[in-house]
């Protein structure tokens, strides 16, 4: 007689495993929190536990700083050539072609006019996701004629800088926009209307050396990487212990290459009222009076 009766097993079923699609959550690179993209998304871009300030495109910086439907886009058309023929890893026509497809733009920079809050002022937007948004022939140019646009039509003009520097695929080509843009803007200067720069992370090299360190009033979002040369290439050069925070926009705000650094949620307010006062605009685009003393 069997002292154990074996019992039958319950059977439980269970749904199928759901796929969670990738992509949904990020990892902070400064605090290393995980946090849900969308929620940093709708925080622009900025993470919400350490306010760490993530790259943006060009289209949502114009999105930002500008009044809805306003900004209207000039040499939009414009295309680089290839005056060197350049080859290296790949060629520089397939990395234009790819930087094209993966931004939808035609080059590294957006150029235009807009208005914010309802004045007029021009506007160009650098974007890195484009070859690192190194300055060659189109770039120089489309900047240069802004600058122009700009002076004929005595209105303010704004940069948002973000470069890994002049494009070396372009060689010498690359190098002159810098005396290009330093050009244009000094005419642009005798028009008494403010250039306001405002750097982004990475801002350096050519760009940092041209346009980017020209402005009446020059800007800097939190913790950006700002300089010309990188920390490495200079540690190695002159064999010096460089400060901490070397080349962020804290410690360049420190010494006074800087104005003002600007949390991203407050740079649409202030923005619009450095322009209203340097500009001398009021809310409906008109000069405001200058009472004499």
């Amino acid at each position: 007689m069997a002292l154990f009766t074996k019992e039958k097993y319950t059977t439980i079923t269970t749904s199928k495993k759901k796929e969670i699609p990738g992509g949904l959550w990020g990892k902070c690179p400064k605090c290393s929190e995980v946090a849900y993209n969308k929620l940093t998304e709708e925080n622009l871009n900025v993470c919400p536990k350490c306010s760490h300030h993530y790259p943006m495109t060009a289209q949502e910086r114009i999105k930002l700083l500008t009044d809805e439907n306003s900004f209207r886009e000039t040499d939009a058309s414009m295309l680089s050539l290839d005056p060197l023929k350049f080859e290296g890893v790949a060629p520089y026509k397939e990395k234009i072609e790819k930087s094209k497809a993966k931004t939808g733009m035609n080059e590294a920079v957006l150029c235009g006019t807009a208005t914010l809050n309802g004045t007029q002022y021009a506007l160009a937007v650098m974007d890195f996701r484009f070859l690192g948004a190194s300055m060659g022939s189109v770039v120089g140019e489309k900047i240069a004629r802004l600058a122009e646009l700009a002076e004929k039509n005595s209105i303010p003009l704004v940069i948002v800088t973000a470069s890994g520097g002049a494009r070396m695929y372009e060689g010498m080509v690359s190098l002159m926009q810098m005396a290009k843009t330093s050009g244009a803007l000094h005419r642009f200067s005798r028009k008494k209307q403010p250039y306001i720069v405002i750097m982004t992370n990475p801002t350096t090299a050519g760009v940092t050396a041209s346009f980017a360190s020209l402005g009446d009033i020059v800007v800097a979002e939190p913790g950006a990487l700002i300089g010309f040369a990188g920390p490495r290439v200079i540690k190695d050069t002159t064999q010096a212990t460089l400060p901490e925070g070397f080349q962020t926009s804290e410690f360049l705000f420190k010494k006074g290459m800087i104005d003002r650094i600007i949390h991203r949620k407050d740079l649409r307010t202030e923005l619009s009222l450095l322009i209203e006062y340097f500009s001398g605009s009021t809310k409906n685009g008109k000069k405001s009076q200058q009472t004499k003393s």
